[in-house]
């Protein structure tokens, strides 16, 4: 008898870096694979009073429908800093730096038409600005200053400290939790995305472009939390040893 991929041990954020299409899966039961994906996934079904066998299950047959299809996706193990960095940037962080600016007017704009009636959209909108000035400023960050180190570190890791790395990929997890919470707290107060029967298009395009916004936020963070920092923290322990 063939063995489980998964098990209540394993780790959800390597979960979803072995089997990428399990973020989805994870999303629709609300399990946090990017800022909380580093415990068991028994933990995390227990926290959302889910059924483990339930979970485990479906969580077996769609990783075996992906691999019967060839659908895995990248081994992450193979691929260099670099090439996952080059990937973030090329398609995360254009993402955002596209989206937000273009979604701004239109989240201003419901909030006008609409607030008076949807007293939550004041705080929609408060949040939305939030989160583009603080990714917008953590994507320079990133791009200007940590990507570069580590690019570095990978090359010659003697020639970053390495209190220094970890210091720098501490302060990227953090800002990952407040945009976490942040889209989180947008989910919440829109049930969901989900608008009022009477919400006009732009309305609607607004919830619609906000969960687009979360879909993409979720991987990116994954792909820095649980790919990119441990394999740098990982090469940066190895060279010590």
């Amino acid at each position: 008898m063939i063995a489980n991929q998964f098990n209540e041990q394993s780790i959800v954020g390597e979960i979803v870096k072995t089997f990428p299409q399990a973020g989805d899966y994870f999303k629709l039961l609300k399990i946090d694979f990017c800022c909380g994906g580093n415990r068991p996934i028994i933990e995390a079904i227990t926290d959302r009073n889910l059924d483990t066998s339930e979970v485990l299950l479906r969580l077996e047959e769609l990783y075996q429908q992906a691999k019967s299809r060839n659908e895995l996706g990248v081994d992450w193990d193979q691929s260099s800093c670099e090439q996952i960095i080059e990937l973030i940037i090329e398609k995360h962080h254009q993402f955002l730096k596209q989206e937000l600016p273009q979604l701004s007017p239109y989240v201003t704009k419901v909030l006008h038409v609409h607030g008076e009636s949807h007293p939550h959209l004041s705080e929609v909108h408060d949040l939305f600005q939030q989160l583009k000035a603080e990714m917008s400023e953590h994507m320079l960050k990133e791009e200007s200053d940590v990507f570069p180190t580590i690019i570095q570190a990978e090359k010659d890791l003697s020639s970053v400290k390495n209190e220094v790395l970890a210091e720098a990929l501490k302060s990227l997890e953090d800002e990952h939790d407040s945009a976490g919470s942040i889209i989180r707290r947008i989910r919440d107060i829109t049930n969901d995305f989900m608008p009022p029967e009477e919400a006009c298009g732009t309305y609607q395009l607004v919830y619609k472009r906000l969960e687009n916004i979360e879909s993409d936020l979720f991987l990116h963070v994954h792909l820095e939390n649980n790919v990119l920092f441990p394999k740098i923290s990982q090469q940066s322990i190895d060279s010590r040893n």
